[in-house]
């Protein structure tokens, strides 16, 4: 069951937020802000827009380059926080807050229900920071061998 205030959690770092209205408000988390290093730019969606879940929707420029950010969840956008534009660094300093990407109404309830939830994410991302050690373990063992001239 939903309630209000509820945080979900996408695979690829997207916060959404069940609301009093029943509209669903959209971030990043504090996770992907740490990896993108500062913000520099988004390039938003306008509101009436339609989000399809798992596509993208947004790119946000940063101090580690360009990224996609695909949807958490299908709905129409019903209010865009425009003030990313003109202070984009909210988005490092509060994710979770002023931060927030946009809000909309869902069109599938049920992707909500589909995406992680606390306890869910962190453990996801103790697994994925579980497989970088391994690949930088793997790496530090088994160079790649300098081609020979």
């Amino acid at each position: 069951m939903r309630e209000v205030g509820e945080l979900r959690f996408s695979q690829e770092h997207l916060w959404a937020r069940l609301e009093e209205d029943g509209r669903v408000t959209i971030g990043i988390t504090n996770f992907l802000q740490e990896e993108l290093g500062e913000i520099h730019n988004f390039k938003l969606p306008e509101e009436g827009d339609e989000l399809i879940k798992d596509e993208a929707f947004s790119l946000v420029e940063a101090q580690s380059g360009k990224e996609e950010l695909l949807a958490p969840v299908s709905g129409e956008i019903v209010e865009v926080n425009y003030e990313l534009n003109d202070v984009p660094e909210l988005a490092n300093e509060e994710p979770y807050e002023d931060g927030w990407l946009l809000r909309l109404d869902m069109t599938a309830p049920n992707e909500f229900d589909e995406l992680l939830t606390e306890d869910e994410y962190e453990e996801f991302l103790k697994e994925e920071e579980e497989d970088y050690e391994y690949d930088e373990e793997y790496e530090e063992d088994y160079p790649e061998k300098e081609e020979e001239e």
